[in-house]
């Protein structure tokens, strides 16, 4: 296990520099900077504009800029964000905390509604409710999510029974406990819904078509030849198996959640990481898109290990080393 996990994050290494990398040529690539429309104010001395570019390095070459910025990353410092004049860290400490509240959110919506859901249309194949639920699965992937967050935003709206806007109240730091933590509930509800119902569809039809696929399987039909009632083939047997690639999915999904998150943030005006994000491309404020990709990436990386993590407790079958013990 020690092993493993040193070897996962040695190999971090290596990814996170490429991505970085990659993320500051793009944006070096980009027509302009943020000093471009700052030469547009006739109240702002072209000196002026030259002395800040000076300041924040922007008269370097991009691989001196580069490997600055990167030896300041090692040392936990992300820069300081051009349009902000405050530390990116800083900034993103103050809004990673509501996008990760609602990415678990919508992740946990997204899995405690999508097995079951998919248990159900499998096992009542061909019926009303599973022509149903299919149904209603389709129009889920098809449906944008910037879309969705525009009809609850309406919603809400007309009926004001959710708030518009905003990841707490006004009031929130004068609230107590239970109070602050029943706000922050009211205000993940929309954004929730939006961020699981796409892929709470998708992992319904992947979780009816693998149990349909192992129904069929020698070992399901070994056990029911045993005496084994339906439901225990189906819960022992069929739903362990099927579910072992939704765990690795699990990884993955969590890096879905927070890119997509970047856009409902910013359709229902919260006060997240994806906003942040971009806001910073939109303003070609390359530190704080920087700062905001790698830890993005990291948060990526450590979902996807957490996750391989999981595999092995659901499935001992399975070693850490990448080889399948024996059965």
């Amino acid at each position: 296990m020690g092993l493993f996990l040193l070897r996962r994050l040695v190999q971090m290494v290596p990814l996170l520099v490429g991505i970085t990398f990659l993320s500051f040529l793009i944006v070096d690539l980009a027509p302009g900077d943020f000093f471009s429309s700052l030469a547009l104010n006739p109240s702002i001395s072209p000196e002026a504009i030259a002395d800040m570019k000076r300041s924040f390095g922007y008269g370097e070459p991009l691989w001196a800029r580069y490997f600055a910025w990167l030896w300041q990353a090692v040392q936990g410092d992300l820069g300081l964000s051009v349009a902000h004049r405050v530390g990116v860290l800083t900034l993103i400490g103050q809004r990673v905390v509501n996008t990760l509240i609602l990415a678990i959110a919508a992740l946990i919506v997204t899995w405690a509604l999508a097995i079951p859901l998919g248990v159900i249309v499998a096992v009542r194949r061909g019926r009303f409710s599973d022509k149903f639920l299919s149904l209603l699965a389709f129009l889920g992937m098809s449906l944008p999510n910037f879309f969705l967050a525009f009809l609850l935003l309406r919603f809400a709206l007309q009926t004001g029974w959710f708030p518009v806007g905003g990841s707490v109240s006004f009031d929130y730091e004068y609230l107590t406990t239970s109070g602050k933590l029943l706000d922050r509930l009211h205000h993940l509800i929309l954004p929730t819904v939006v961020l699981a119902t796409s892929g709470m569809a998708s992992l319904m039809r992947l979780m009816r078509g693998a149990i349909l696929d192992l129904q069929r399987a020698d070992f399901v039909r070994t056990a029911r030849a045993k005496g084994l009632s339906e439901g225990a083939v189906l819960f022992k047997h069929v739903l362990r198996n099927a579910l072992n690639p939704f765990i690795t999915l699990a990884g993955y999904e969590l890096g879905t959640l927070l890119g997509g998150a970047a856009l409902v943030e910013s359709v229902m005006n919260l006060q997240g990481l994806g906003s942040l994000m971009l806001e910073a491309v939109l303003a070609l404020d390359i530190y704080l898109v920087m700062g905001s990709v790698l830890i993005g990436s990291l948060l990526l990386l450590l979902g996807n290990l957490l996750a391989d993590l999981a595999l092995t407790l659901s499935d001992p079958r399975i070693d850490l080393s990448g080889a399948s013990r024996s059965q």
